[in-house]
This record gives C-alpha cells, sequence and structure tokens, in this order.
C-alpha cells in the first residue's frame, strides 16, 4: 500500500540515528529524524507519521513526555510508537510504557531483523487502519446524503411513507 506516511527515528546520539535508519532501508519506507523531544513533537504534529521509534532517555522532553502527549492528542493517539532504551529490563518502565499504550519496547543494542518485522507490521497494520478510517468517513457521508430527513419518517417502521397527494381534479374528472 503505497503511503507518504513516514517513519520517524528519534534518538540524541548521531550513531544511534544511522544504525536505524541503516537496520530499515530494506523495507523501502520514508524515514525521517529528530533529535530530540520537542523536535519529535513538532515533526508529528505536522503530520504524516505511520510509526515512531523513539528513545526513551533523552534530554529535555523525554521519551515518555513524547508519548504521554501524543496520547492526549486525537490527531496523534493511534500512531504506533516502539520505545527504544539502552539500559536493559526495567519493570516499572515497562509497566509505565505499556501503560501508555506503546506498541513495544525494544532493548538496545536492536537486532535488525527483529526490528525490521515488528516495524512493518506495526506500520502496515496502522495504514490499514487510515484507510478503513477513511473509508468509513465516507461511507457515512453517502449514507448522511441519503437519509431522509427523520421530521418526514414516522419512528414506527409499520406505518406508511405518506405518499404524494393526488391531484383531485383529475380524479373527478374521470369519475362518471
Amino acid at each position: 500500500m503505497p503511503s507518504d506516511a513516514r517513519i520517524l527515528i528519534v534518538d540524541d546520539h548521531e550513531d544511534t540515528l544511522y544504525a536505524l535508519e541503516s537496520a530499515l532501508a530494506p523495507l523501502g519506507y520514508q524515514v525521517a529524524r529528530a533529535t530530540s523531544g520537542d523536535e519529535a513533537l513538532k515533526e508529528v504534529l505536522r503530520g504524516q507519521v505511520g510509526l515512531l521509534l523513539l528513545d526513551v532517555r533523552m534530554p529535555g522532553v523525554s521519551g515518555l513526555d513524547v508519548v504521554r502527549y501524543m496520547r492526549r492528542l486525537e490527531q496523534t493517539q493511534h500512531i504506533p510508537i516502539i520505545l527504544l532504551t539502552g539500559f536493559g529490563p526495567d519493570t516499572e518502565l515497562t509497566s509505565i510504557a505499556f501503560n501508555l499504550g506503546v506498541a513495544d519496547l525494544v532493548m538496545k543494542p536492536i537486532d535488525p531483523w527483529a526490528l525490521r518485522t515488528k516495524v512493518r507490521y506495526l506500520y502496515d497494520a496502522h495504514q490499514r487502519h487510515q484507510s478503513l478510517e477513511h473509508e468509513v468517513r465516507e461511507l457515512r457521508a453517502l449514507i448522511k446524503e441519503h437519509t431522509p430527513d427523520p421530521a418526514l419518517t414516522h419512528p414506527d417502521t409499520r406505518v406508511p411513507v405518506p405518499r404524494e397527494p393526488h391531484n383531485e381534479t383529475l380524479e373527478q374528472d374521470r369519475t362518471p
């Protein structure tokens, strides 16, 4: 499914950004990068982000702060997010992340094959979801166009809809 939605990679270390871009290159998706939480939020709010790879610990606005903000906004609350951490397993972080609705929490160093598999699945699922939402909006608009005015119909569906009034003069002319 062709789409202009990008994958946004967010990390405050250039070498990590480069490694992630290299790992995702075989997928052929458009990739954008940000080096801070603030920059990530600006990119996401501009639109056309289909998935976010987000480092947890960054100076200033952390990855968790970005997730909290995104989940409060209707336009960004359904974007899949994979959180990245280099600090090993942390049950508190895991609990917080999944309670905020992240799709996955991945430990660094990252296995490129596993990351590509997760990204492909989450990105494609999000695009299908967006496409279905678009179709639903179009169908609702069509239904609204073709739905009679509720003021003209009776709430009881057994009551027949009134017909157009007959022209009485024509009927009178026909009677002998």
